[in-house]
């Protein structure tokens, strides 16, 4: 059993947007992967999916908390579904020292991600497996709060420079999940 939890914000104001890089990253997984339909499980506060690959299932989650509440989602669900996490458990999130459309696997501190922090909290743990989505501060204006900008939407430019990453994501995630059970 594997773990992908994408993080960001529930609803449909907050769709496309910077700081629910995680759940585009998702979406694209469960795409990619021909994961079953998103079903809420309201006891563990997330949106889930299955995949299945060479007999065994990954487990696809949004949280259905908001992003500085994502570490109880996470908490439940590895719990539920007894997920190591150290092994079995990954996270997509955004990061906004990231150049648009670049990832990075590297990291052990939440980079001022309150998601993250939430994660650090709830898992006990700072060392995730992990794949940073770069959704770039270059253009935020000078005088914008980082809140704000990280809450606006993608225009339709940006989506098209950071669809490439969203692949990258999901490749990312299986080397760094599935590749540890071969060597096991």
């Amino acid at each position: 059993m594997r773990l992908v939890l994408g993080l960001g914000n529930p609803g449909d104001t907050y769709e496309r947007t910077r700081h629910n890089a995680g759940f585009l990253a998702l979406d694209e997984t469960a795409r990619y992967w021909q994961a079953t339909q998103w079903k809420e499980d309201a006891k563990r506060k997330a949106w889930t999916a299955k995949a299945t690959y060479d007999g065994e299932t990954w487990i696809l989650a949004k949280p259905t908390t908001f992003m500085n509440l994502s570490g109880e989602a996470a908490r439940a669900l590895v719990d539920f579904y007894d997920v190591d996490v150290a092994t079995e458990f990954l996270v997509m999130y955004d990061d906004i020292d990231i150049p648009l459309g670049e990832i990075r696997t590297t990291g052990t501190s939440s980079g001022g991600h309150n998601g993250m922090k939430s994660l650090f909290q709830h898992l006990g743990t700072q060392e995730l497996k992990r794949v940073r989505i770069g959704i770039d501060s270059k253009t935020r204006p000078e005088q914008m709060d980082t809140a704000d900008y990280v809450l606006q939407r993608f225009t339709e430019e940006e989506l098209n420079t950071l669809h490439p990453a969203l692949t990258a994501a999901h490749e990312s995630a299986f080397k760094q999940l599935y590749t540890d059970r071969l060597s096991s």
